[in-house]
């Protein structure tokens, strides 16, 4: 077994890799960039070496620093993680090369079904059944718009080189097919270093199923059963679980055994992944397979009791598997989400900042840690008061349920999204609340359309209804009258001054444009017990206990016997002596006072914001990469105003009216920050 292995990544698969590591006894070694000195998993790391600058390009896509890491460090193996190099045939055999282990398959073996062109025409050959399309690297937008047209829309446009949504975009005319195809080169180039682009039917109300696989070298292979993928938003998984909620134990069988016939067609060694399209009647086509790790690979992980990295890491000792067909287990249902910087309330732009405050759920497993049942799980590389860097992809942490049944599992996970603090930069833990709240997911009637079908329009507050909104008033009022009886009790309070506490309060509900809700409320102190109070809303009552302190943002207790989890805290944009309320994805912010002082509140006048709408501004921090206009130049709305490109995505920004350009102001190749102002109109 290797003594020290170097993980060629970052953010969370880092530590999940240095996890198992320090688990079998063995010394890790971190690379980072500029950009993630002070980052979690180089903390975790036995040992740490600098690659270069923050951008990918110039630091953990540089296979000669890397290599040379590992040779200064003495580093045995090399774990690559997920994206960078994970996938890269070249370095693989570099590795090989020069000595070092690959932890992960062959090069032969990435060569054949990590690229998606190469591994379609194989699958053809094994005749696996394959969706149609043009499986040759396409060089201008015109032949793009020209095959597309031949295939018949909608199509898939897709960088051979892509993965996680990057180099992505389908395409449903002939002007959509022209630009996606240019981004699609621009992102795989910048991304992965190979521009090449192919296209693709794109089967309408699919699923996305994938077959986890693990083989070694000495020609073993076994599925690991599968993975719901299918609640996508850009392409991009949101929300994966194992088992599919929808597939028969007949097509799992069917789809596990093609799974392995492939894999042992290229002598596939490590673990890896085969994915499928599967239609309304359980047929199945081959997608694609990814020759790494999954971001996704926990639920596969709670499920069978296995840690992939582990065998992983046998598998590239030259260990054989342990385990055969007849010993995979299927224990209960998993569910991750994946926790985003990225505001869902703005059309999910990158999110990039201070971590202010970052406080997990309670967990009852950890990273790499498969023996506890029935728990919950975080893994990230991100803690408080570290940074989210524009550089870098989007995913702050992964927050992992293993429950009895799908509903324990549903309703584990959101009691944990309840307690997952993230303060600094916007996250899209809103969104998952409203997702596993949606009737359809609960019923699994879904497809990789549910988001774009259910959100067409956007993301808004609106669309996260609690299925009771008297508690959060409720709760608001439990927390300012704790709040005043502390007040009550500081001494040296001159008498006639002393702080009144009071039991009938107005929670005043803040809304857009001052349009308040007022909710009375009533309070009665629970006598004999601490950290108790009886509100009464709307004729309901609401029997709060809670030991959590005031100047916690997570507050737990119970409601009329049951347990819950929300967040409180005092200050908001609208109001700094507001509180925020946050609970099963809805949140308030709200005043709490007499209802003397909520009568005069109301006579307060509304404060409109200023007029922003002759300026086009950045909704993001970003770099620059392309302003389409000029001063003089006359702009129709929807018209390409600009592009900013962030966390690896390219953000086209459009006119919403019509207008003239009155003068450009940011310049091509400059750093934007959030609301930072590019061009104005006349």
């Amino acid at each position: 077994m290797f003594k020290k292995i170097l993980i060629a990544n970052r953010g969370e698969i880092a530590c999940r890799v240095i996890a198992t590591a320090r688990k079998m006894g063995i010394a890790t070694v971190a690379v980072y960039s500029e950009a993630d000195k002070d980052a979690r998993h180089v903390l975790l790391a036995d040992e740490s070496v600098l690659l270069g600058p923050a951008p990918s390009r110039e630091s953990y896509l540089v296979a000669d620093k890397i290599i040379a890491a590992a040779k200064q460090t003495g580093a045995q193996a090399i774990h690559p993680g997920y994206g960078f190099l994970s996938e890269n045939e070249e370095f693989a055999a570099r590795c090989e090369k020069e000595g070092i282990a690959f932890i992960g398959p062959k090069a032969h073996s990435i060569a054949a079904m990590g690229d998606k062109i190469a591994s379609k025409k194989l699958a053809n050959e094994a005749k696996v059944n394959t969706i149609p399309g043009y499986n040759d690297a396409i060089e201008t937008p015109e032949k793009a718009v020209e095959i597309a047209k031949g295939i018949g829309y909608p199509v898939m446009i897709k960088a051979s080189a892509g993965g996680g949504g990057k180099g992505l975009r389908v395409a449903f005319n002939d002007k959509e097919a022209f630009e996606g195809f240019s981004s699609c080169r621009n992102e795989a180039r910048n991304s992965f270093g190979d521009d090449r682009v192919f296209i693709e039917k794109y089967v309408q109300e699919p699923r996305h199923i994938e077959i986890q696989i693990l083989g070694d070298s000495h020609g073993n292979v076994v599925y690991l059963n599968e993975r719901e993928c299918s609640i996508q938003r850009r392409h991009q998984k949101v929300i994966e679980e194992a088992p599919s909620p929808f597939i028969s134990d007949a097509t799992r069988k069917a789809m596990g055994e093609q799974a392995v016939a492939l894999a042992k067609a290229v002598k596939y060694q490590s673990a890896g992944t085969v994915e499928f399209v599967v239609g309304k009647d359980q047929d199945f086509y081959f997608l694609e397979m990814n020759t790494r790790l999954q971001v996704e690979h926990p639920v596969t992980e709670c499920i069978t009791g296995l840690d992939l990295v582990e065998q992983m890491i046998r598998v590239a000792a030259g260990e054989k598997l342990a385990i055969t067909q007849a010993d995979v287990k299927r224990d209960g249902w998993a569910i991750e989400c994946r926790i985003n910087a990225e505001d869902p309330f703005r059309n999910f732009l990158p999110s990039t900042g201070r971590l202010v405050r970052f406080s997990t759920p309670e967990t009852s497993m950890e990273q790499g840690n498969t023996d506890a049942l029935f728990g919950v799980r975080v893994d990230t590389g991100v803690q408080e008061g570290g940074e989210i860097p524009m550089f870098y992809d989007s995913m702050i942490a992964k927050l992992i349920v293993h429950g009895k049944d799908r509903n324990d599992a549903i309703a584990k996970m959101r009691e944990a999204l309840n307690g997952f603090v993230i303060r600094g930069i916007s996250s899209n833990i809103p969104f998952q609340a409203a997702l596993l709240a949606h009737p359809k997911f609960v019923t699994g009637e879904f497809n990789t359309g549910f988001i774009a079908e259910h959100y067409a329009k956007g993301f808004k507050a609106e669309d996260v209804p609690h299925d009771d909104q008297d508690f959060l008033a409720a709760l608001a009022a439990f927390v300012r009258r704790k709040s005043r009886e502390r007040a009550a009790g500081l001494s040296g309070q001159l008498p006639g001054y002393d702080v009144k506490i009071g039991s009938d309060y107005t929670v005043v509900i803040l809304g857009a444009e001052g349009k308040n809700v007022h909710v009375q409320a009533h309070v009665d102190e629970a006598r004999g017990r601490t950290g108790a109070a009886t509100i009464r809303v709307n004729g309901k009552f609401y029997d709060i206990v809670s030991h959590s302190r005031l100047n916690d943002v997570k507050i737990a207790g119970t409601v009329n016997g049951q347990p819950f989890v929300a967040q409180v805290e005092r200050g908001t944009v609208k109001n700094p002596l507001a509180l925020q309320v946050q609970h099963n994805g809805t949140r308030i912010e709200a005043l709490i006072m007499s209802p003397r002082m909520a009568e005069l509140h109301k006579r307060m006048p509304y404060k409109a914001p200023p007029d922003m709408s002759k300026y086009v501004l950045s909704p993001m921090p970003g770099l620059l990469v392309d302003v389409a206009v000029q001063p003089g130049q006359k702009v129709q709305a929807g018209e390409r105003v600009a592009v900013i490109e962030a966390m690896k995505m390219e953000n086209i920004l459009f006119a919403a009216q019509d207008g003239v350009v009155k003068k450009v102001v940011a310049n091509k190749g400059e750093s934007l920050t959030v609301d930072q102002m590019i061009v104005e109109f006349e």
